[in-house]
């Protein structure tokens, strides 16, 4: 078996001065491994780390051989519900490390929980062991169905009790490692806009384009900057809509620029396909709400669009602006598709499809994940009985042409019912947990969840 050497490349210094501030990371009383990622960290060349190792450097933040010598909290601003913040800025968490992995792609290790910086303001700078235990959870489903997210590497429990205002309390603490291709958001370009920064504001530019998008910048380096990032939000906005997923807070300063979902807070997971379905408790207007998510996103792509008129005109990018939404329709029609294991056929048929899809899911209260599960391949062998009736007459119309089998291969299909990450199977994994300090559910959830992602891929 061929071994993945771990490489460093802590790139972000090349960007010099101005664009975080180095730290300290906290001091904690207990560590406990409660979830590390060696599928991932064998990517990186990091997964021969013993516990002790790795608690060191993801617990302790000992930094990585050859890799940033001291921690660093991001600057930012960002829109939070479309109203300017500039008082942001990694307020609980800091860049560890950059490395390359496997494939040459640069990888960023971030943390969430380690501590207070200079952007914390009133906060602890602390991650309740539940917030952690959600991210995984999330992090696992999103990947397993697909979605370009970040992935949670570490999750280390640190024993003390924390007061929180929206869950019992006190509550245990945590402190999480994800790893992400990259951390530079949206609102990273919207401070160095505010702060009319043109010479940083092209140096920055420049950074995501090598290190993001592997392209050398010419003298069109913005407007490329703005094509590829408005073709990778188009996908993250099909991606999240065809998962049933609603991130909940897509303020710009969560704006990946590598368009990687990323900082799972109020997520959820759909249980029937509505509109208006909302995560966050205190998304009073339903800015956030399942069936905006792709105008949210869309209005976050036009902030870094204002942003960069700092070192370019406005002209040549508001083309992009006007075709996002032209992205994003054959992404969410393809993402639909591979839900479906399906292939394409031809235009005509394959709106026809997503159009007889959605009408479904919209007019039903059938669970997304049900109707993907039992119509795998286009064929329905196990429940074809609840999909008839006058109102699934179209659905039923529009997929017979698409019937492959083989989509069906994994024994995963076979099971009685699909893998799914509702709320309340949320608070059933984490109920144990709390109670008696038992994961049992939290590791088989994991293992059912990426035997489904295993499924999907095939």
């Amino acid at each position: 078996m061929q071994v993945t050497p771990y490489r460093p490349d802590p790139v972000y210094l090349s960007l010099g001065e101005g664009f975080a501030d180095p730290v300290r990371p906290a001091s904690f009383p207990r560590h406990v491994i409660r979830f590390r990622n060696d599928r991932h960290a064998a990517e990186m060349g990091l997964d021969h780390l013993r516990d002790d190792e790795w608690i060191a450097h993801f617990g302790k933040f000992e930094p990585l051989p050859d890799n940033l010598p001291e921690p660093l909290a991001m600057r930012y601003h960002g829109h939070q519900f479309q109203v300017y913040n500039p008082d942001l800025g990694d307020g609980r968490g800091f860049l560890f490390a950059q490395m390359r992995d496997s494939n040459g792609r640069l990888l960023d290790l971030g943390t969430k929980g380690s501590g207070q910086t200079p952007w914390s303001r009133a906060g602890d700078g602390r991650l309740t062991l539940k917030g952690g235990v959600r991210e995984v959870l999330a992090t696992e489903m999103l990947e397993a169905l697909g979605v370009n997210t970040s992935k949670t590497f570490s999750l280390i429990e640190t024993g003390e009790n924390l007061q929180r205002h929206d869950e019992p309390s006190p509550t245990r603490s945590a402190v999480l490692v994800r790893l992400s291709h990259g951390h530079i958001r949206i609102g990273t370009f919207q401070r160095l806009a505010a702060l009319k920064d043109a010479e940083r504001m092209a140096r920055l530019v420049d950074y995501c384009l090598r290190h993001y998008y592997d392209e050398e910048p010419g003298a069109d380096a913005p407007v490329r900057l703005l094509e590829l990032v408005a073709g990778q939000t188009a996908e993250l906005a099909a991606s999240y809509m065809a998962a049933g997923f609603v991130h909940g807070v897509l303020n710009s300063d969560n704006i990946n620029i590598s368009g990687e979902s990323f900082d799972y807070g109020p997520w959820r997971f759909a249980p029937t396909w509505d509109g208006e379905f909302t995560a966050a408790y205190f998304d009073h207007q339903r800015l956030y709400a399942f069936g905006r998510q792709p105008q949210a996103i869309h209005w976050n792509v036009v902030q870094l669009a204002r942003a960069l008129t700092t070192i370019i005109a406005a002209e040549p990018l508001l083309p992009l602006l006007e075709i996002w939404p032209k992205m994003f329709e054959p992404a969410f029609h393809r993402k639909i598709r591979e839900r479906l294991g399906v292939t394409s056929r031809s235009e005509d048929e394959d709106a026809a499809l997503f159009t007889a899809v959605e009408g479904v899911l919209a007019g039903t209260d059938l669970n997304p994940d049900r109707l993907f599960f039992d119509w795998r391949g286009g064929v329905c062998p196990h429940r074809a009985e609840a999909y008839q009736g006058d109102h699934f007459a179209a659905f039923r119309n529009a997929i017979a042409a698409y019937a492959n089998p083989a989509a069906r291969a994994h024994d995963y299909w076979s099971d009685a019912a699909p893998v799914t990450m509702l709320i309340d199977e949320m608070e059933a994994i984490w109920t144990p947990i709390a109670e008696s300090d038992d994961w049992t559910s939290f590791h088989d959830k994991i293992n059912a969840i990426r035997r489904m992602g295993e499924a999907t891929k095939g």
